[in-house]
């Protein structure tokens, strides 16, 4: 049984909502049960320099928590002085996830940077901000058709993530903490709408797993991105 009494492949609720940051181009405030994560995207009409002249654009993400998003006070990472090791990879996570559904080119010479902002955390939280980070990017980029800047969208495709593992010996999707602290094994899926896998990070926390459980987290992910893609085209008012 599983501490929230949900069956193997029943995800938490998850609630999408856009528009919830008034004053950027996109945003989006995600829920996965108690892992609560807001994502917003802000437009800007410059490339990285290494990109200045080529003709194409550059989608880019952070992440970070807030010191009360845990049980205990963590310390700002600012007032640390730098980033831990965590940060920049799950940022580099986000950021290639969304750029890998995103045409460069037909973005233009812009840069599009998703700030995900975790206000509380119960596990989930990268999976959370790629899931949210595309519908805060698909409404900075329908800003910018209202606005005449752009007459296609350059977003070819839907990007979600999932969280599943072993958990007492059974494969489960979308570990809480509860679950992710214990579980003998821990993986992140990243897919896209069409099915296309974007990243796959497993771990084995204690005895090694097998291709079978592999294959069988598989489609438990792949069910649960199949449901998230769904609630995303509804929060973005897609068909």
């Amino acid at each position: 049984m599983r501490p929230s009494g949900r069956a193997p492949h029943e995800m938490r609720p998850v609630i999408l909502e856009p528009g919830y940051a008034k004053k950027a181009e996109g945003s989006c405030f995600v829920r996965f049960g108690d892992t609560h994560v807001l994502c917003t995207a802000s437009l800007e009409e410059r490339t990285p320099p290494w990109l200045k002249g080529q003709g194409k654009g550059w989608v880019t993400a952070e992440y970070g928590m807030l010191p009360r998003s845990t049980n205990e006070r963590m310390r700002r990472e600012a007032s640390a002085g730098k980033q831990s090791g965590r940060t920049q990879e799950i940022q580099r996570l986000i950021g290639r996830s969304l750029r890998a559904v995103v045409d460069m080119k037909a973005l233009g010479e812009r840069q599009i940077t998703v700030d995900c902002d975790v206000i509380q955390a119960d596990g989930g939280t990268r999976t959370a901000s790629v899931t949210g980070g595309w519908v805060a990017l698909q409404q900075c980029v329908a800003w910018m058709m209202e606005r005449g800047m752009l007459t296609a969208s350059p977003i070819k495709d839907n990007v979600a993530a999932i969280s599943c593992g072993i958990y007492e010996g059974t494969p489960v999707c979308d570990l809480d903490y509860a679950e992710d602290s214990t579980a003998d094994t821990d993986a992140n899926f990243v897919m896209t709408g069409t099915g296309g896998i974007v990243e796959i990070q497993g771990t084995a926390e204690g005895e090694p797993f097998s291709q079978d459980e592999l294959s069988a987290l598989m489609g438990l992910a792949k069910d649960s991105i199949a449901d998230l893609v769904r609630l995303q085209n509804e929060a973005a008012g897609l068909k």
